[in-house]
């Protein structure tokens, strides 16, 4: 088989890697130099100039990393030509001989995932999480598990085939990524990809809270399982009379290390992913009563003068970030950054925001939208200082951008790292 790798990114590299071990003829197309150079110096064949359609000349199967949107001229061009195009977790889910488990949303995919795999493990399992998770399907597909977990974003979901999840979780579906799909309503069809070749014994669990995910879910087949980081749905799992109960668990709340409903629900969500594929539940109580978010993701920086500082540059889109207002009581927000074709206005309704410190090139868009006090910055020491300014006891300094950090930074971990180093660098201590 001839086969076309569109991107050398992880996901590519790993495609191209799985392509040469099952001895298929493998031609990798970046017009990254660095990129390029290093996967011709693992042994494979690239091409570096600008697409030419004449590159799919003979090719049997393309297969797309997420970084080319479906407007490009590779993705159009291929379909054009009726050459068969697949995602990555489409090419790599073909040699998987276990059972697996894909979790979707427009937030929270990775906590759910890396939970899911957790519970599994400690179920005795071998088990192993992958996909947009930072470790390629692709990378492990053609090995022995027990159990596989999958992370699957949306352009992956684009362009399946033949994938079919044992369980798959859609966590929520609201405005992203529209500058890839171009809009909401192909954003949706792809999410809803997870659970289209589904059977009868298959499983579908969804946030019975979130209208776009409830939408999708009612023309499912298979199991379908709501769940609630608020209530306990009918027919589902989620809170209930003080504790968090799932297939084979009840925990009861002041057990559990965190319990704002988001991660409630995220909890929720993996535990029954786990115990649809087999997970005990004892493993189910030993993980969620030791679960700590991670790095990004509302994480405490520490206290001062009675005004907590919260990191969760992890928020980059407005439901994140309305999610993350909303678990505090007086918010003052640090957002902005650069916005993906999204609404903005939602991130300053949210009744708990006192001030809005906006930065970077969303700047003028948020602060359109806010009718109340606040300031425009040009960098997060600005930011810290008028948070500062402003902050009374009682008060949550929150970073929760709603936007990508491509305009300041190199990715979303870089700029909570800089969020927190300007953080403890103003309140004197070292960072």
């Amino acid at each position: 088989m001839r086969l076309l790798i569109l991107g050398g990114g992880v996901s590519g590299r790993s495609a191209a890697g799985l392509g040469r071990r099952l001895g298929h003829d493998v031609e990798i197309f970046e017009t990254d130099s660095e990129n390029a150079r290093l996967l011709r110096s693992d042994g494979f064949r690239v091409v570096s100039d600008s697409w030419a359609a004449s590159m799919l000349e003979g090719v049997d199967v393309v297969v797309t990393s997420p970084g080319l949107a479906e407007s490009s001229d590779p993705i159009v061009e291929t379909l054009s030509a009726g050459v068969s195009l697949i995602s990555e977790i489409e090419w790599a889910s073909r040699e998987l001989r276990a059972p697996y488990a894909a979790v979707t949303g427009t937030n929270g995919k990775t906590t759910v995932t890396a939970l899911t795999a957790e519970i599994l493990s400690a179920s005795g399992l071998h088990v192993v999480a992958a996909g947009n998770i930072g470790l390629g399907l692709s990378d492990v597909a053609d090995q022995d598990w027990d159990r596989v977990v999958i992370e699957v974003s949306s352009f992956q979901l684009r362009f399946i085939d033949t994938f079919r999840p044992a369980v798959a979780v859609l966590l929520n579906v609201a405005d992203d990524h529209l500058d890839w799909h171009g809009s909401y309503e192909a954003y949706a069809a792809a999410k809803a990809r997870i659970f289209e070749n589904a059977g009868a014994d298959d499983v579908l669990i969804f946030d019975a809270d979130d209208v776009g995910a409830t939408h999708l879910a009612a023309a499912a087949n298979g199991r379908v399982i709501p769940i609630s980081g608020k209530s306990a749905p009918e027919g589902g799992y989620g809170v209930r009379d003080g504790a968090l109960t799932t297939i084979g668990s009840s925990i009861p709340l002041t057990a559990l290390r965190v319990t704002d409903t988001a991660y409630l629900l995220d909890m929720a969500a993996a535990a029954v992913a786990a115990e649809s594929l087999g997970a005990l539940p004892e493993a189910v109580r030993d993980v969620l009563t030791t679960f700590q978010p991670g790095h990004h993701r509302r994480t405490r920086i520490g206290v001062w003068n009675e005004v907590a500082w919260i990191n969760d540059s992890k928020a980059t889109n407005p439901h994140a970030a309305v999610a993350a207002c909303e678990a505090y009581q007086s918010v003052i927000l640090i957002a902005g950054g650069r916005n993906k074709g999204l609404d903005l206005a939602p991130m300053t309704q949210v009744p708990s925001i006192k001030y809005l410190i906006a930065l970077g090139e969303a700047a003028p868009q948020l602060l359109s939208h806010w009718m109340g006090h606040g300031v425009v910055v040009s960098s997060l020491d600005e930011a810290v200082a008028a948070a500062a300014a402003v902050a009374e006891p009682g008060d949550t300094v929150l970073l929760a951008p709603g936007c990508a950090s491509f305009d300041m930074f190199t990715s979303y971990e870089a700029r909570g790292e800089a969020f927190e180093a300007a953080v403890k660098s103003f309140q004197g201590e070292a960072a």
